[in-house]
Parts: structure tokens; sequence; C-alpha cells
């Protein structure tokens, strides 16, 4: 099938154009600059006049519940949701039910993509205290990296010893994306305010940025810096939430050369402390919401370099999971619906340009992975895209969002942008509200 979408402003390396994609089959054939040939002839025509086209996005941190937590999410609702967001791809996270820490279930798991997932899908492997003899055995053609949670965790994927975690650095074939909360200082802060609130169970959850409080992700990310320097090890350092953090990393290296990265994820970009106040527990997630002077260094770190990929750790809890306060209500929020019109009202508020959210949301993603073609709109590349209007002027509200768990913290929030279309791999995935059944995406694919 031959397909073209004419006059669409493009958005990729760096420039935005008027100009026409054709697409045929799963790839995209030609990008053609001004006008096109309209003598050719097409099977579909999309008039994107007036509306942008970018790559589809990746999403390097997403948490879809599936398997043993489908009661909240699932494959095919995420993946449907991440379609309606314009994210064509996406790396899942292996804190489900059973875990991913072993060879088996994380071929279980790319099963279930290949017969559930709209969207494209890969996933990540889970470190233990005790798993890191399975390391040599992962294919870095087929997996993206080893996930690794340095502090805050579920389960037995807390690696907090030592020797674990240095074995895990010297030993990791492929990348390491690391939680970075230290426990020991979060376990500190929850013994200082039972002993000053006389014993409480639980705190107003304003005080969940104080508990999990800038030295604890400091002092987890600089120990997750210095074992990667000192053994050479491929960090990636997930959802960065301090300014304080950012004087780790490096912005003077081009980031196919860094051996140490940053995400920042869209919680922590849209939200500050003073939210708290009117969205409660609806936007407590791990780390927490910082201030607001961490957030506007976060933005700043956009456009230097410091942050290297923007995600979302779109993380669905049940409504009823979400009550309590800083200790008792469950920690996560759904978000790949939102993130790239988050990311354009960031631009509209002169934050970053849109160019920029192209680099950081599908260029540096790609290039980061080095997933095989994607993430660029050029000849020859998997036809993953997405058609986003400047003007929709829209209010967020029931019905209007995908994700199972049937609620997000973007509620009753207007956007100027609205997501369009988004094509997988030269079919329409999601248009106009619906999301197209029988489309399935495709396990990514990485040139290690």
């Amino acid at each position: 099938m031959k397909i073209i979408i004419r006059n669409a402003n493009i958005v990729n390396e760096g420039r935005t154009f008027v100009g026409s994609v054709v697409i045929e089959d799963k790839y995209i054939q030609e990008v053609i600059e001004g006008g096109d040939d309209s003598s050719q002839s097409y099977d579909q025509e999309i008039d994107a006049n007036g509306l942008y086209l970018f790559p589809g996005v990746i999403d390097d941190h997403v948490h879809f519940r599936e398997p043993g937590l489908t009661q909240k999410a699932d494959i095919a609702s995420e993946s449907r949701t991440a379609a309606a967001g314009g994210v064509t791809s996406y790396m899942e996270m292996p804190n489900t039910v059973p875990q991913t820490t072993t060879i088996e279930l994380l071929n279980q798991k790319f099963e279930l993509g290949r017969e559930k997932s709209r969207v494209n899908y890969s996933f990540f492997f889970g470190a233990t205290n005790d798993n890191t003899n399975l390391l040599e055995q992962l294919d870095p053609e087929r997996i993206p990296g080893v996930k690794v949670f340095m502090g805050s965790s579920t389960g037995n994927m807390l690696v907090d010893r030592v020797d674990s975690l240095l074995k895990l650095f010297q030993k990791s074939p492929l990348l390491l994306m690391a939680h970075c909360e230290d426990t020991d200082i979060i376990n500190q802060n929850i013994k200082l305010f039972k002993r000053k609130y006389k014993g409480q169970n639980d705190f107003p959850v304003r005080y969940h940025s104080r508990i999990r409080n800038v030295d604890a992700c400091y002092t987890s990310s600089a120990l997750a810096v210095k074992l990667a320097k000192e053994t050479g090890a491929r960090l990636h350092i997930a959802h960065v939430s301090t300014a304080k953090e950012l004087s780790l990393f490096d912005n003077n290296i081009p980031i196919e050369e860094k051996q140490i990265t940053a995400e920042a994820v869209i919680a922590h970009l849209m939200f500050a402390t003073e939210d708290y106040d009117h969205l409660g527990t609806k936007i407590k997630c791990n780390p927490a919401i910082k201030t607001p002077d961490d957030r506007a260094a976060l933005r700043e770190a956009l456009n230097t370099g410091l942050i290297d990929v923007v995600a979302t750790d779109h993380a669905p809890h049940l409504l009823n999971e979400k009550l309590g306060g800083a200790l008792r209500a469950v920690s996560g929020m759904p978000m790949i619906q939102f993130s790239l019109v988050s990311m354009l009202e960031l631009a509209d508020m002169g934050e970053l340009s849109i160019e920029r959210v192209a680099e950081l949301m599908c260029h540096n993603p790609a290039k980061l992975f080095k997933i095989e073609k994607r993430g660029f709109i050029r000849p020859g590349y998997f036809a993953d895209l997405v058609l986003v209007d400047p003007e929709a002027n829209w209010l967020v509200s029931e019905g209007r969002y995908y994700t199972k768990c049937g609620w997000t913290p973007m509620d009753e929030h207007t956007f100027k942008w609205r997501v369009r279309r988004t094509i997988v791999n030269g079919t329409t995935a999601y248009c106009d509200g619906v999301v197209v059944d029988g489309v399935r995406g495709m396990e990514l694919a990485y040139n290690k």
C-alpha cells in the first residue's frame, strides 16, 4: 500500500519545514520538501495542512502491569493509550508479577507483546542481588537494558548489597537503567516524621518530597555514577528529579558517545510541590515531585544537554489504591497519552523549541538505545509517525483518555495541541479519537 501525507509541517532533525512524506508498506519511501508531484498515484492521501508531523515518540520507561497486575492495566490497554498519545514504541519495566528476572519470564513478556501490543514494544530485564549470572545470556540486539532498583522497589528487585551492585556494574553487557533513591535515607526520614508526629502511620502527601528528598536521590545517583566510572558500565539514570543531580552529568559529549545519560519524566517537568494542594496523591510518584526550583532546573536542562531523553514512567494504579497520604497511597500515575502534548505545551511556554521536543522524545531515545530504523523521518526507516494539531484547544475529560485504570492527573486540563493521527509501521493505529482495532506493533531491534 502506498500512502502520501501532504503539506505537513515536518519536525525532524533540528528543522521544521513544509513537505510531504510517502509511505510504502512499513517504510518511509520519500521525504519531499515543498510541493510534491501530484501526478503520482497513491492508495491513500492524507491532507496534513496546518498539522505538524513528528517521528513517533519512543518512550523508554513504562509500566504496563502485565502479567499479574492486570486489574490496573495490561499491554493491550496501555499500548492503546500509547497510540492515542503519539507514542509508537515503548520499553516496559520488569516489576510485574512475577518479576521479569529470568530469561524464561522475559521471553514470555515478548510473547505477550507480540500477541497484544498495538505499538512497537520491548522489555527490560530486572536485576536482583542474585541473578547476575544470567546477564551474559541476554541478547543485546533484542533487549534494551537491565533495570536496577538502587532504592525504592517491590519484591526482591532492590539491589542493595555492595558486592551485588559492583558485580552488576562489572558484568552487565547491556546498558544499566537505574532507579536511584537511597533506602537508608528514606527510612531515616520516615522515622523522624513518626517521632515528630507521635507514631502516626501516615502523613499528608505534601510530605512525600521531604521523605524521598533531594539527599535520597542525589546520594544514590552519585553512587551509580561512581560505579559506572570505575567499571566502565553504560549507565542511564531514570527519572532525574532534582537540580542537585544534574551536576553529575556531562553536556559536552554527543549522546552516541556518552557513558552516562539522564532521563527526565513528564511528571517532574509538569508538576511541583505546590500541586499537591489540588491534585493530592494523584501526583504521588517515586521519586517524589520536587520544588518549583527543581522543576525549573530540569526544564532548563532540557536545552543544555544534561537531560538526554524525556519519558513518562507511565504507572497506572486504581484510584482506590491512591487513597491515603505520603506513606499509604501507592506511587505512580498514568501519563503516556499526554506526554507529547505536554512537551509541546512547554514549547509554547518558551521552555524549549518544538525541534528539541522531537530530539528528546524521538531522535535521542533511538540514538541512546541504538534502535534500528526508528526515531527519525528518513527514507528507509519504519513509518512511525504522529500528526499533531496545534490549535485543537481540547479539554481532557472522562471518555477522552484510554488507560484501563480510568483516571489521569491531567483530567480537566485544557491542551492546545492534540494528537490527530498515529501511524505505526505504515498503518494508522489511531485517528481522531478512535484506536484502530487489529493493528499490532513490532518488536524493537537494536544495533549493538
